[in-house]
Formats: structure tokens, C-alpha cells, sequence
């Protein structure tokens, strides 16, 4: 998953604004499993969009597909490894 500063630079990119806070409140070590928490998605985004505008909302949104997309790559490229080794132990791979 992106750390906090290459989630505000994403946001950046993407909104010329940091939305530090949002990704910040997101990432807060004590309660990081319940904000990424998918089925309260919709509760946590009307928040940031009462707090900073729909655009926050959007974010808060966005670093959740950020992170997602980081925790799946990570293991495509695991299982990946796992079948190049066992490819190469049963000789149907050079090593």
C-alpha cells in the first residue's frame, strides 16, 4: 500500500490539492483497519464531503482503490514468484 506521502502526491496529480488530512485520518495507525473498512464507505465519504467537499470524498474513495490495487499487485507478484520456483523445481523452468 502507497505511504501517506505518495498518497498526497497522487492526490496532486490527480486534484492539484494534498488532502493530507483525509489520507492521514485514513492511515491513523489505531484505526486504520476501520477506515479502510469497505462497507463503510459510503458513511466515511459523506463525512470527508461535509468536512472538505465532494472532491475529499473522492479521495478518500480513491486511496482505498489505491490501496487495493497495491495489496492485489503485491500478491500477483507473490503467487507469481511461487510458481516460477515451482516451475524451476519440478525442471519445466531453467532456473
Amino acid at each position: 500500500m502507497p505511504s501517506i506521502e505518495k498518497h498526497v502526491e497522487i492526490s496532486m496529480q490527480r486534484t492539484s490539492k494534498p488532502y493530507r488530512e483525509v489520507h492521514e485520518w485514513i492511515d491513523e495507525p489505531q484505526h486504520k483497519n476501520e477506515r479502510h473498512d469497505i462497507t463503510r464507505v459510503l458513511e466515511f465519504s459523506r463525512m470527508f464531503e461535509e468536512k472538505y467537499g465532494e472532491e475529499a470524498a473522492r479521495e478518500y474513495v480513491q486511496h482505498l482503490a489505491d490501496d487495493l490495487n497495491g495489496k492485489f499487485n503485491h500478491l500477483v507478484e507473490d503467487i507469481q514468484a511461487l510458481v516460477d520456483k515451482t516451475l524451476v523445481y519440478f525442471g519445466a523452468r531453467e532456473q
